[in-house]
């Protein structure tokens, strides 16, 4: 497996892959990888000749109060991680060399004006952008993406439509802790109290997917879920919604394919989860 450090280094490899006729499939990382990532890699292996995880925390997608520096790395776990699974390339570049005094960025409009856009209006513009850099330096067949980050997920799709990216969107299944807690990196911020608390957002998932119906009112659906997770003390909801699954705009009945969303904060540390419903 090779690491790679540089736009340059890495051009020059997928050229040379390119040249070769492989086909490659690129899994974008912010790193502190879990079992989660690992699910994506995996997929990303059985459909691929070559692997690429990106392993980059994206400064451009952190707003000014969030966690930027707090945000865990542990690129030698990372490096031991993606080589075991079947990796072919990390690249791990620096901030510096992936943004030069910049100007230019990437944003999607209606689609990240709500959920967690709502409450961090520039974080889908710095993750657009990133996405886009990094399929302009891999120029992947395949690129993988989790469903926890299903607003993500959306904006992906929609911006390789618009922008005519020549890739398969590729989206993967929560992977969830064996007591239901969806795996995220953010996880290691909380102690023990606030871990057993965090469990009112799958609890709430699960009466979400129980209560549901085609034709059920917004209301019928989420009242009981966000009953749930109110009854914890130890969370405070930012938004629990549904929306249409291709817009992400929010919607009065279920009498579509939606998606039902949550972001909640425990203690400080601000979680989500989701799922979707298909008419």
């Amino acid at each position: 497996m090779q690491v790679t450090k540089t736009v340059e280094e890495t051009r020059k490899q997928i050229k040379q892959w390119k040249k070769e006729g492989k086909t490659i499939g690129l899994v974008p990382t912010m790193g502190f990888l879990h079992e989660g990532h690992a699910s994506l890699i995996r997929k990303c292996r059985e459909q691929n000749d070559i692997v690429v995880v990106s392993d980059f925390v994206n400064p451009t997608q952190f707003g000014p109060n969030e966690d930027l520096e707090a945000y865990p790395r542990d690129f030698e776990r990372d490096s031991k991680l993606c080589e075991s699974l079947g990796a072919d390339l990390i690249f791990a570049p620096s901030p510096e060399d992936m943004y030069h005094d910049p100007h230019t960025f990437v944003s999607i409009d209606t689609l990240s004006e709500t959920l967690c856009g709502k409450t961090r209006p520039i974080h889908f513009k710095g993750v657009c952008t990133v996405v886009t850099k990094l399929f302009h330096i891999v120029a992947p067949d395949r690129a993988y993406f989790g469903e926890k980050d299903a607003q993500q997920l959306a904006i992906i799709r929609k911006m390789v439509k618009d922008l005519n990216f020549d890739i398969e969107i590729v989206g993967c299944p929560i992977v969830r802790e064996e007591d239901g807690l969806a795996k995220s990196s953010r996880n290691t911020y909380l102690n023990d109290k606030e871990r057993q608390a965090a469990l009112c957002l799958s609890r709430a998932v699960k009466t979400g997917k129980e209560v549901i119906y085609t034709g059920a009112d917004a209301k019928e659906v989420l009242n009981p879920m966000k009953a749930i997770i109110e009854a914890e003390p130890l969370a405070r909801i930012d938004y629990v919604m549904m929306v249409d699954a291709l817009t992400m705009q929010p919607i009065e009945k279920a009498d579509r394919d939606v998606l039902v969303a949550m972001a909640v904060y425990i203690g400080k540390t601000r979680l989500i989860d989701n799922f979707s419903y298909g008419v």
